[in-house]
């Protein structure tokens, strides 16, 4: 059963090309994005997890392409498709509205680029054109991330907010958190405040209580 992620604490996640780590995971959606005249029909569908990256690389992409960038839940009628479009979360969209903004891109010959939990051959699309035109995309999964992605994302967590985490307790995170980069935002997060409201020292017991915190409760 996947852990809670309740997210109570203020993020403002950062979204620079810099701050994207590279790992096998993200690599062929990394081959794509810099190779929009392959995309079937002009279109390109990054999936996966949340957490995954989905989002920090259409935002790189965004601004390497002088894209605009829409989200799905707010997808205004009939978007102006002048140029490259970005739709994140394409699952959240007026179906709609989606249909109309990717037939407008499709005549003025522009790529967009969307983003998902799933790909379109799993998603229950009510609208049949609609779900004709998603399933005719390109869709690229970012996979599960490896062990040395997750280690980084980990000391990259911990810098960010100027942590020091002892070893111990890295290598109990590494071992116990679930192996998504949303769970280990959260549990940063979560060791953060706790540990200034404990004095500022990270223990092994401290992150054990979070990561109980943050196991769903049983009903």
């Amino acid at each position: 059963m996947p852990f809670q992620l309740p997210l109570p604490f203020d993020e403002n996640p950062t979204y620079a090309a810099a701050d994207f780590i590279d790992a096998p995971s993200n690599a062929l959606a990394r081959d794509f994005l810099a190779r929009p005249a392959e995309w079937t029909n002009g279109r390109l569908i990054l999936w996966g997890e949340a957490g995954c990256g989905k989002t920090h690389l259409a935002k790189i992409w965004t601004e390497a392409n002088a894209a605009r960038f829409l989200e799905g839940r707010l997808l205004p009628p009939l978007a102006p498709t002048i140029g490259p479009l970005v739709i994140d979360d394409f699952g959240a969209a007026d179906e709609t509205e989606l249909f109309h903004v990717l037939n407008a891109a499709s005549e003025a010959q522009q790529p967009v680029l969307l983003t998902g939990r799933l790909p379109p051959s799993r998603c229950n699309i009510a609208l049949p054109d609609l779900a004709s035109r998603l399933r005719a995309s390109l869709a690229v999964e970012i996979s599960a991330p490896d062990d040395e992605l997750l280690k980084t994302l980990l000391s990259r967590l911990a810098a960010d907010r100027q942590l020091v985490i002892p070893q111990n307790v890295q290598s109990y995170l590494l071992t116990h958190l679930p192996r998504t980069p949303g769970d280990y935002r959260e549990a940063i997060a979560r060791l953060d405040h706790a540990a200034l409201a404990a004095g500022g020292k990270i223990t092994r017991a401290l992150a054990g209580r979070i990561l109980a915190e943050m196991k769903p409760q049983e009903s």
